[in-house]
């Protein structure tokens, strides 16, 4: 199968395209011939040597695909060759073919072609697992993320204003500002001009944000914490902006507030197949009648997965950037 190698950690031209070994399935997984992939911050991260996929996984970039069924294992059920899929992966989406468990495997939503469909796994089962099953954003609630016109932030403004939640979302530009406004935030925040905690204070007389999606860890950590309501949770999912920073533990004991961090790349099997099984249930029918729409920047070849991986270094982007076999 073709497939993208890192030769040696580094920058994108360290990015290979190689022949490697047919995966086979085991027992309870699924053989996928890829029709097209995703690419997001954690596969830089793994390329500069930073991020180790889990014991057992692939090292082979690529954290969610689509295509359809080539093969399947012993014991699986519900699943036929030919089908076409999409599928949360632990590792391998950069390839022409992967092995991934059944119950990461989800059918692709009506109304979305296959390679489109690419833009949604990775986005969904982390928006939807860290906003509505771990923090509990019910309607109503005020919602700050971050990063509000990339490819987590574009699925989260969707997502929780289609629910009935106050969106609130940071970005860098007037196009992504506007993006954000245009998916549902109520309001758009700059966060190179503008303090997100006096914003969004100002415009809940006060109250604050009941949850907050970050991607940026320590940077933001102090006003994350400002910028909570009573009883509000912060959902930390990246460190973009570094992984040490102070924190006024009075200030979090006055609000009965709550940290939470998670990932998603390292959960159990059975959990991560608890997620998508949600993710089918609840957001797959919103994306089938069109109220969540995958937000695409570009889609390349693979052969230039090194020219996607500039992309993103350079957050020029909007939506998820996509690679097709």
């Amino acid at each position: 199968m073709r497939a993208v190698t890192v030769t040696e950690p580094g920058g994108p031209e360290v990015l290979t395209i190689s022949e490697l070994p047919d995966p086979e399935p085991g027992p309870g997984e699924v053989l996928i011939e890829v029709a097209a992939t995703a690419v997001n911050r954690a596969d830089l991260l793994q390329r500069q040597g930073f991020y180790p996929p889990p014991p057992g996984a692939s090292d082979v970039l690529g954290l969610e695909c689509t295509g359809t069924i080539a093969a399947v294992g012993d014991d699986v059920t519900g699943w036929a060759v030919g089908t076409p899929v999409c599928a949360l992966l632990a590792g391998g989406g950069y390839a022409s073919r992967v092995v991934v468990p059944a119950g990461q495997v989800m059918p692709v939503p009506g109304g979305i072609d296959v390679v489109t469909a690419a833009a949604l796994p990775e986005v969904a089962c982390t928006v939807w697992s860290n906003v509505f099953m771990v923090a509990g954003l019910q309607p109503d609630d005020v919602f700050l993320v971050h990063g509000g016109a990339g490819g987590i932030g574009t699925m989260a403004i969707q997502l929780a204003s289609t629910l009935g939640a106050r969106v609130f979302a940071t970005a860098g530009s007037p196009d992504k500002l506007e993006l954000c406004r245009s998916l549902g935030a109520e309001v758009a925040i700059s966060y190179r001009d503008e303090d997100f905690v006096e914003v969004v204070r100002a415009h809940t007389d006060g109250r604050g944000a009941d949850v907050v999606l970050d991607n940026m860890a320590a940077k933001y950590l102090q006003r994350n914490v400002a910028v909570l309501a009573k009883e509000g949770r912060l959902v930390i999912i990246g460190m973009q902006g570094g992984t040490k920073a102070e924190l006024d533990i009075a200030q979090l004991l006055s609000k009965r507030g709550a940290i939470i961090a998670t990932t998603l790349r390292s959960r159990p099997v059975d959990g991560k197949a608890a997620i998508c099984a949600s993710v089918v249930e609840h957001v797959w029918p919103l994306v089938a009648d069109g109220r969540i729409r995958p937000i695409v920047h570009e889609t390349l070849p693979l052969d230039r997965v090194a020219d996607a991986h500039r992309i993103l270094e350079d957050s020029s982007h909007t939506g998820k950037v996509l690679l097709t076999l």
